[in-house]
Protein backbone atom coordinates (compact mmCIF):
# COMPACT_ATOMS: atom_id res chain seq x y z
CA UNK A 1 0.00 0.00 0.00
CA UNK A 2 0.97 3.56 -1.22
CA UNK A 3 0.55 6.78 0.67
CA UNK A 4 -0.53 9.39 -1.62
CA UNK A 5 0.03 12.90 -0.48
CA UNK A 6 -1.45 16.04 -2.28
CA UNK A 7 0.25 19.16 -1.10
CA UNK A 8 0.42 23.17 -1.94
CA UNK A 9 1.69 25.91 -0.11
CA UNK A 10 2.07 29.47 -1.02
CA UNK A 11 4.82 31.43 0.36
CA UNK A 12 7.78 33.83 -0.98
CA UNK A 13 10.23 32.30 -2.14
CA UNK A 14 13.46 33.97 -3.59
CA UNK A 15 15.35 31.30 -5.22
CA UNK A 16 13.39 28.43 -6.01
CA UNK A 17 15.76 26.99 -8.50
CA UNK A 18 17.88 25.83 -5.07
CA UNK A 19 15.54 24.18 -3.63
CA UNK A 20 14.64 21.77 -6.85
CA UNK A 21 18.30 19.37 -6.53
CA UNK A 22 17.79 18.62 -2.59
CA UNK A 23 14.07 18.02 -2.86
CA UNK A 24 14.35 16.06 -5.73
CA UNK A 25 16.61 13.75 -3.73
CA UNK A 26 15.12 13.16 -0.70
CA UNK A 27 12.25 11.77 -2.92
CA UNK A 28 14.26 9.58 -4.63
CA UNK A 29 16.08 8.53 -1.30
CA UNK A 30 12.75 7.78 0.37
CA UNK A 31 11.50 5.73 -2.78
CA UNK A 32 8.80 8.66 -3.36
CA UNK A 33 7.57 9.80 -7.28
CA UNK A 34 5.20 12.14 -8.23
CA UNK A 35 5.06 15.81 -9.46
CA UNK A 36 6.35 18.60 -7.85
CA UNK A 37 6.55 22.05 -8.86
CA UNK A 38 8.56 25.01 -7.25
CA UNK A 39 7.85 28.63 -8.19
CA UNK A 40 8.79 31.99 -6.70
CA UNK A 41 4.95 31.80 -4.81
CA UNK A 42 5.35 28.74 -3.42
CA UNK A 43 5.03 24.92 -4.09
CA UNK A 44 2.65 22.98 -5.54
CA UNK A 45 1.88 18.48 -6.26
CA UNK A 46 1.37 15.36 -5.64
CA UNK A 47 3.44 12.18 -4.35
CA UNK A 48 3.34 8.67 -3.66
CA UNK A 49 5.21 6.44 -1.96
CA UNK A 50 5.99 4.67 1.15
CA UNK A 51 5.43 6.04 4.95
CA UNK A 52 8.37 6.36 5.56
CA UNK A 53 10.00 8.42 2.34
CA UNK A 54 6.77 10.56 2.37
CA UNK A 55 7.26 11.69 6.19
CA UNK A 56 10.54 12.23 4.76
CA UNK A 57 9.47 14.51 1.92
CA UNK A 58 7.42 16.55 4.03
CA UNK A 59 9.57 17.33 7.11
CA UNK A 60 12.03 18.51 4.56
CA UNK A 61 9.89 20.54 3.41
CA UNK A 62 7.84 21.79 5.98
CA UNK A 63 12.02 22.59 7.24
CA UNK A 64 12.37 25.31 4.42
CA UNK A 65 12.02 28.91 5.23
CA UNK A 66 8.23 30.06 4.42
CA UNK A 67 7.23 26.44 4.68
CA UNK A 68 6.32 25.41 7.85
CA UNK A 69 2.87 25.90 8.40
CA UNK A 70 2.43 22.98 5.26
CA UNK A 71 -0.42 21.52 5.37
CA UNK A 72 -1.29 17.97 3.11
CA UNK A 73 -3.95 15.52 2.37
CA UNK A 74 -3.46 12.35 2.14
CA UNK A 75 -5.31 8.76 0.75
CA UNK A 76 -4.06 5.68 -0.24
CA UNK A 77 -3.25 3.32 -3.52
CA UNK A 78 -2.86 -0.35 -3.77
CA UNK A 79 -0.42 0.56 -6.29
CA UNK A 80 2.58 3.03 -7.07
CA UNK A 81 -0.05 5.80 -8.83
CA UNK A 82 3.00 7.44 -10.63
CA UNK A 83 5.70 6.47 -13.37
CA UNK A 84 8.65 8.98 -12.13
CA UNK A 85 9.60 11.45 -10.33
CA UNK A 86 8.94 15.02 -11.38
CA UNK A 87 10.45 18.27 -9.78
CA UNK A 88 9.69 21.42 -12.28
CA UNK A 89 10.40 25.05 -12.06
CA UNK A 90 7.28 27.30 -13.01
CA UNK A 91 6.34 30.88 -13.49
CA UNK A 92 3.37 30.07 -11.10
CA UNK A 93 2.54 26.56 -9.13
CA UNK A 94 -1.07 26.75 -10.33
CA UNK A 95 -1.58 28.79 -13.44
CA UNK A 96 -3.90 31.43 -13.30
CA UNK A 97 -1.77 34.30 -15.58
CA UNK A 98 -3.10 36.91 -13.47
CA UNK A 99 0.46 38.22 -11.91
CA UNK A 100 -1.77 40.92 -9.62
CA UNK A 101 -3.22 37.95 -7.73
CA UNK A 102 -1.50 36.76 -4.14
CA UNK A 103 -3.23 34.45 -2.27
CA UNK A 104 -0.38 35.16 0.57
CA UNK A 105 -2.19 38.37 0.42
CA UNK A 106 -5.77 38.48 -0.26
CA UNK A 107 -8.01 35.07 -0.15
CA UNK A 108 -11.74 34.24 0.28
CA UNK A 109 -13.18 32.75 3.57
CA UNK A 110 -12.14 29.39 4.36
CA UNK A 111 -15.11 26.89 4.80
CA UNK A 112 -14.93 23.60 6.59
CA UNK A 113 -16.19 20.28 5.04
CA UNK A 114 -18.60 20.09 7.91
CA UNK A 115 -19.92 23.97 7.15
CA UNK A 116 -20.06 23.16 3.28
CA UNK A 117 -23.56 22.20 3.09
CA UNK A 118 -25.19 24.82 5.02
CA UNK A 119 -23.71 27.12 2.96
CA UNK A 120 -24.18 26.38 -0.63
CA UNK A 121 -28.24 25.46 0.24
CA UNK A 122 -28.74 28.70 1.23
CA UNK A 123 -30.73 30.73 -1.17
CA UNK A 124 -28.52 33.64 -1.66
CA UNK A 125 -24.91 31.83 -2.63
CA UNK A 126 -24.13 30.61 -6.03
CA UNK A 127 -21.41 27.76 -5.92
CA UNK A 128 -18.93 27.66 -8.74
CA UNK A 129 -17.17 24.58 -9.67
CA UNK A 130 -13.38 25.97 -10.70
CA UNK A 131 -12.49 22.78 -12.20
CA UNK A 132 -11.85 21.91 -15.66
CA UNK A 133 -14.53 20.20 -17.88
CA UNK A 134 -13.28 16.37 -17.90
CA UNK A 135 -13.02 16.74 -14.10
CA UNK A 136 -16.41 17.92 -13.63
CA UNK A 137 -17.77 15.49 -16.55
CA UNK A 138 -17.31 12.95 -13.48
CA UNK A 139 -18.49 14.75 -10.39
CA UNK A 140 -19.60 17.96 -8.87
CA UNK A 141 -21.68 19.16 -6.00
CA UNK A 142 -24.91 19.29 -6.52
CA UNK A 143 -26.04 22.75 -7.89
CA UNK A 144 -23.11 23.62 -9.06
CA UNK A 145 -22.25 25.68 -11.96
CA UNK A 146 -19.57 24.14 -13.96
CA UNK A 147 -17.69 27.20 -16.23
CA UNK A 148 -16.89 24.99 -18.84
CA UNK A 149 -13.13 25.52 -19.03
CA UNK A 150 -10.51 23.61 -20.79
CA UNK A 151 -7.41 25.31 -18.39
CA UNK A 152 -7.72 27.18 -15.74
CA UNK A 153 -6.37 30.13 -17.33
CA UNK A 154 -9.69 30.10 -18.68
CA UNK A 155 -11.38 31.35 -15.31
CA UNK A 156 -10.80 35.03 -15.49
CA UNK A 157 -12.52 35.32 -18.89
CA UNK A 158 -14.97 33.34 -18.17
CA UNK A 159 -15.91 35.23 -15.48
CA UNK A 160 -15.59 38.85 -16.58
CA UNK A 161 -18.35 37.09 -19.51
CA UNK A 162 -20.78 35.66 -16.91
CA UNK A 163 -20.09 38.44 -13.33
CA UNK A 164 -23.48 39.75 -13.97
CA UNK A 165 -25.52 36.20 -13.47
CA UNK A 166 -23.97 36.43 -10.02
CA UNK A 167 -24.82 39.55 -9.03
CA UNK A 168 -26.09 40.18 -5.31
CA UNK A 169 -25.03 36.85 -4.88
CA UNK A 170 -22.52 35.39 -2.28
CA UNK A 171 -19.80 33.03 -3.75
CA UNK A 172 -18.92 29.53 -2.93
CA UNK A 173 -16.03 28.00 -5.21
CA UNK A 174 -14.35 24.68 -4.77
CA UNK A 175 -11.27 22.46 -6.45
CA UNK A 176 -10.02 19.12 -5.84
CA UNK A 177 -7.16 20.11 -3.48
CA UNK A 178 -7.62 23.89 -2.49
CA UNK A 179 -5.33 25.37 -4.60
CA UNK A 180 -7.36 26.92 -7.34
CA UNK A 181 -9.72 28.31 -5.05
CA UNK A 182 -6.91 30.28 -3.34
CA UNK A 183 -6.26 32.64 -6.18
CA UNK A 184 -10.19 32.45 -8.00
CA UNK A 185 -11.02 33.57 -4.61
CA UNK A 186 -8.57 35.80 -4.68
CA UNK A 187 -9.52 37.36 -8.26
CA UNK A 188 -12.83 37.65 -7.83
CA UNK A 189 -12.35 39.98 -4.11
CA UNK A 190 -9.99 42.05 -6.68
CA UNK A 191 -13.03 42.41 -9.28
CA UNK A 192 -15.58 43.62 -6.01
CA UNK A 193 -16.72 40.46 -4.93
CA UNK A 194 -17.69 41.94 -1.67
CA UNK A 195 -18.09 37.97 0.13
CA UNK A 196 -16.44 35.21 -1.16
CA UNK A 197 -16.03 31.88 0.02
CA UNK A 198 -13.97 28.67 -0.80
CA UNK A 199 -14.00 24.75 0.61
CA UNK A 200 -11.08 24.33 2.89
CA UNK A 201 -8.78 20.79 1.77
CA UNK A 202 -11.12 21.31 -1.70
CA UNK A 203 -13.14 17.77 -2.90
CA UNK A 204 -10.95 15.79 -0.93
CA UNK A 205 -11.06 17.07 2.30
CA UNK A 206 -14.88 17.07 1.92
CA UNK A 207 -14.95 13.34 0.63
CA UNK A 208 -12.48 12.41 3.33
CA UNK A 209 -14.59 13.84 6.45
CA UNK A 210 -18.34 14.21 5.20
CA UNK A 211 -19.88 10.85 6.21
CA UNK A 212 -21.69 9.96 1.95
CA UNK A 213 -24.98 9.59 3.81
CA UNK A 214 -24.59 12.99 4.80
CA UNK A 215 -22.91 14.54 1.50
CA UNK A 216 -23.96 16.86 -1.45
CA UNK A 217 -21.42 15.27 -3.76
CA UNK A 218 -22.74 13.85 -6.91
CA UNK A 219 -20.33 11.02 -8.54
CA UNK A 220 -16.14 10.81 -8.57
CA UNK A 221 -13.27 12.88 -8.21
CA UNK A 222 -10.59 13.27 -10.76
CA UNK A 223 -7.20 13.01 -9.56
CA UNK A 224 -4.11 13.50 -11.52
CA UNK A 225 -2.76 10.10 -11.12
CA UNK A 226 -3.23 6.51 -12.23
CA UNK A 227 -6.13 6.37 -9.81
CA UNK A 228 -7.98 8.16 -12.20
CA UNK A 229 -10.70 8.73 -9.29
CA UNK A 230 -12.03 8.64 -5.93
CA UNK A 231 -15.21 8.63 -4.06
CA UNK A 232 -15.62 8.85 -0.24
CA UNK A 233 -13.83 7.99 2.47
CA UNK A 234 -10.68 8.47 -1.09
CA UNK A 235 -11.42 4.77 -2.12
CA UNK A 236 -10.24 4.67 -5.51
CA UNK A 237 -12.97 4.96 -8.01
CA UNK A 238 -13.73 2.67 -11.19
CA UNK A 239 -12.60 5.13 -14.08
CA UNK A 240 -9.70 4.42 -16.50
CA UNK A 241 -7.95 7.09 -18.68
CA UNK A 242 -7.87 7.22 -22.11
CA UNK A 243 -4.39 7.87 -23.17
CA UNK A 244 -5.26 9.75 -26.29
CA UNK A 245 -7.15 12.35 -24.67
CA UNK A 246 -6.72 12.32 -20.68
CA UNK A 247 -10.57 11.93 -19.79
CA UNK A 248 -11.95 9.89 -17.52
CA UNK A 249 -14.11 6.98 -18.80
CA UNK A 250 -16.34 4.42 -16.82
CA UNK A 251 -15.81 0.59 -17.26
CA UNK A 252 -19.18 0.90 -19.53
CA UNK A 253 -17.57 3.43 -22.05
CA UNK A 254 -15.12 0.73 -22.52
CA UNK A 255 -17.49 -1.52 -23.78
CA UNK A 256 -18.35 1.35 -26.64
CA UNK A 257 -16.97 1.29 -30.62
CA UNK A 258 -15.79 4.39 -29.98
CA UNK A 259 -12.93 2.87 -27.74
CA UNK A 260 -9.66 1.49 -28.72
CA UNK A 261 -6.89 1.28 -25.74
CA UNK A 262 -4.35 3.98 -26.16
CA UNK A 263 -6.05 5.18 -29.01
CA UNK A 264 -9.25 6.69 -28.68
CA UNK A 265 -12.82 6.95 -26.88
CA UNK A 266 -16.16 8.60 -27.54
CA UNK A 267 -15.19 12.04 -26.28
CA UNK A 268 -12.09 12.29 -28.88
CA UNK A 269 -12.79 10.08 -31.88
CA UNK A 270 -12.67 13.28 -33.93
CA UNK A 271 -10.16 15.16 -31.91
CA UNK A 272 -7.50 13.27 -34.06
CA UNK A 273 -6.17 11.96 -37.51
CA UNK A 274 -5.09 9.03 -38.90
CA UNK A 275 -1.44 10.46 -38.17
CA UNK A 276 -1.87 10.72 -34.45
CA UNK A 277 -3.96 7.50 -34.18
CA UNK A 278 -0.99 5.94 -35.99
CA UNK A 279 1.54 7.39 -33.57
CA UNK A 280 -1.14 6.84 -30.48
CA UNK A 281 -1.15 2.66 -31.25
CA UNK A 282 2.77 2.60 -31.63
CA UNK A 283 3.56 3.83 -28.06
CA UNK A 284 0.25 1.45 -26.75
CA UNK A 285 2.25 -1.13 -28.60
CA UNK A 286 5.47 -0.45 -26.75
CA UNK A 287 3.01 -0.09 -23.24
CA UNK A 288 2.31 -3.75 -24.11
CA UNK A 289 5.73 -4.92 -24.53
CA UNK A 290 6.94 -3.42 -20.99
CA UNK A 291 4.15 -5.07 -19.57
CA UNK A 292 5.39 -8.01 -21.35
CA UNK A 293 8.35 -7.81 -19.98
CA UNK A 294 7.58 -6.69 -16.64
CA UNK A 295 8.58 -3.48 -16.63
CA UNK A 296 6.63 0.09 -16.70
CA UNK A 297 5.96 1.98 -20.25
CA UNK A 298 7.36 6.09 -18.50
CA UNK A 299 7.02 7.81 -22.68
Amino acid sequence: MFIVAALYHFTRVETPEALRTPLRNVCEAGGVKGSLLLAREGINGTIAGPRAGINAVLAHIRGLPGFQTLDWKESLAGEMPFGRLKVRLKREIVTMGQPEVDPTCAVGRYVDPADWNALITAPDVAVIDTRNGYEVAIGTFQGAVDPGTGSFRDFPAWWEANADRFHNKRIAMFCTGGIRCEKSSGYLMGQGVEEVYHLKGGILKYLEEVPEEQSLWRGACFVFDERVSVGHGLTEGGHVLCRACRRALTPSDLARAEYEEGVSCHHCLGEHDDADRARFRERQKQIALAKARGERHLG
